[in-house]
């Protein structure tokens, strides 16, 4: 978590693309975008089935639509959000503002805690649905899809968890101050202001001059005499 400003370094610096690539925060998107395929993907493929009443479409789990809706939604939401706060990890070196940085960061806070409850919602609505669902050929054709569902679904709480906590971290990194404060300043962190001349704290004889309003007083007043005794 190195770096200026919320985890990165100045505005306008090369990015790395090694570098990126090999970041925790980059790898637990990329692992959290490929979770999201797999707990959309196999409901939409093999999630709804033939029921025994008739040829309508039934989803696999108990019957219940709307936990296939909710599986795919949830899915579908992560995979762009992976996609989106991946290019915004990429733009995030060349945004300038702390305002706009900090912004970001809040928004990846508040998304990836959010999702995270939505997962965990999910696994357990999932989960018991699927143990609600009455044994059958419906049930068997299409158990391995509903059991990839539900353990990608736990496996993404725990990375999104810890986008959360990686972006907790980067919030609370903040920003230093110092280095736009040197710039303003335009000198060294290590350089002194110039300070006062001093001198030697002894004044010279010939500056000294005598005090305004002093008058010669005179011990022996002319017109004046002493009297005698």
């Amino acid at each position: 978590m190195e770096g200026a400003s919320f985890g990165a370094g100045r505005a306008g610096a090369a990015l790395d693309p090694v570098s990126f690539a090999k970041r925790p925060q980059t790898l637990l998107r990329v692992v959290s975008w490929v979770f999201s395929i797999a707990v959309f993907g196999p409901i939409v493929n093999e999630g709804y089935v033939n029921s025994d009443e008739g040829p309508e479409l039934r989803c696999v789990f108990n019957g219940n639509a709307g936990a296939c809706r909710f599986g795919v939604t949830l899915g579908l939401g992560a995979f762009l959000a992976c996609a989106a706060f991946l290019l915004l990890d990429l733009r995030f070196q060349q945004i300038s503002s702390v305002r706009d940085r900090r912004r970001a960061v809040l928004l990846d806070l508040g998304f990836s805690g959010l999702w995270s409850f939505l997962w965990f919602v999910g696994f357990c609505f999932l989960t018991n649905q699927w143990q609600r669902t009455p044994p059958g050929p419906a049930a068997a054709q299409a158990g391995d899809a509903a059991r990839a569902a539900i353990a990608f679904s736990f496996f993404s709480i725990l990375s999104w968890v810890a986008l959360t906590v990686k972006a907790l971290q980067r919030f609370r990194l903040g920003t230093d101050m110092s280095l736009f404060a040197t710039e303003q300043l335009g000198t060294g962190a290590g350089q002194d202001y110039p300070g006062y001349p001093v001198g030697s704290g002894v004044e010279g004889t010939e500056t000294y001059q005598s005090p305004p309003f002093t008058e010669t007083l005179d011990t022996s007043p002319k017109g004046y005499q002493v009297p005698a005794y």
